[in-house]
């Protein structure tokens, strides 16, 4: 199992001098998601081979493994042109991931629910032309269903990655997500079995609680999505049942605190996550063992 940081609350830190950073925070992994001097959101990447080179030293200098690399690209959107030049960012991010010696990549479903079926279709069409060059270079994609996505909900998630019929792709559980998903953990991690192979830790509200008014949202009627990943215990996701659910079903994945809300205080919210996990982790009877990179 790897313990990972996704250090985004950290993304104007010079890229070299982040697996400092991690190390210093008493992590061996990083989730590395979009910063606009490596892979940015949306947009071709910008690292070159050098860069990549460089990092990949940094990164054994300081002891610190990259757990995977995370790219959001609007490859299902609803638009052709959109989706072309996503294949391509896709295709560039996928070599980066591959020099870097990463063996696992994951994303999300993209899109947008107004337009699901669309969005499927272009779904499809994007795996029809990147699913060979993820199994040509060995790399993992590990997808997961986000709040506003073309699909949100888990179970159903869970059978289009299924669908895909690939050992090369596998399901990602999101807690902070758990309240657009469906708010049926065990249901989800039951569904998915061996295909779960990472999660994301971080706690939100239940939006839907207290008749919608979690968060309130003006002008009332408003189209928009929220959601928020807090640390453990500043939410209402039910850890317990979360880190249970993991061991009934045997995981030993990645396993990825990914906060966002708490830039003023990101050292402390991140040390304070990775004891927290530890914690639950320590609880399990049969706790695999933490790997290093």
């Amino acid at each position: 199992m790897k313990l990972a940081l996704d250090p985004y609350m950290f993304r104007t830190t010079p890229l070299l001098e982040l697996p400092g950073l991690v190390a210093g925070l008493g992590y061996q992994w990083i989730e590395l998601s979009p910063r606009d001097d490596f892979i940015p959101f949306f947009n071709h990447p910008r690292v070159d081979d050098a860069g990549v080179a460089s990092f990949r030293k940094t990164l054994a200098e300081a002891g610190v493994g990259v757990s995977s690399v995370l790219p959001l690209f609007r490859w299902s959107g609803p638009d052709e042109e959109d989706r072309q030049a996503a294949v391509r960012y896709w295709k560039r991010a996928i070599q980066i991931a591959s020099d870097l010696g990463v063996d696992t990549m994951n994303s999300e479903l993209n899109g947008n629910p107004r337009q699901a079926a669309v969005c499927e279709r272009m779904f499809w069409r994007s795996m029809d032309e990147l699913l060979p060059v993820f199994e040509k270079e060995g790399i993992r994609l590990v997808l997961e269903p986000h709040p506003d996505d073309w699909e949100e909900d888990g179970k159903r998630a869970v059978d289009i990655v299924r669908g895909i019929n690939s050992p090369a792709v596998s399901f990602l559980y999101c807690a902070p997500h758990t309240f657009h998903q469906g708010n049926d953990c065990d249901g989800i991690m039951d569904r998915a079995g061996d295909l779960l192979t990472m999660v994301h830790v971080a706690d939100a509200y239940d939006h839907t609680a207290s008749s919608g008014l979690r968060y309130i949202v003006n002008p009332p009627g408003s189209q928009v999505t929220v959601h928020q990943h807090l640390d453990i215990g500043q939410g209402e996701v039910d850890f317990g049942q979360f880190f249970s659910g993991l061991e009934r079903i045997g995981f030993d994945g990645i396993v990825t605190s990914c906060v966002f809300a708490w830039e003023d205080r990101a050292r402390e919210s991140s040390t304070y996550m990775r004891d927290t996990i530890r914690s639950y982790l320590d609880k399990w009877a049969t706790a695999p063992t933490l790997v290093s990179p």
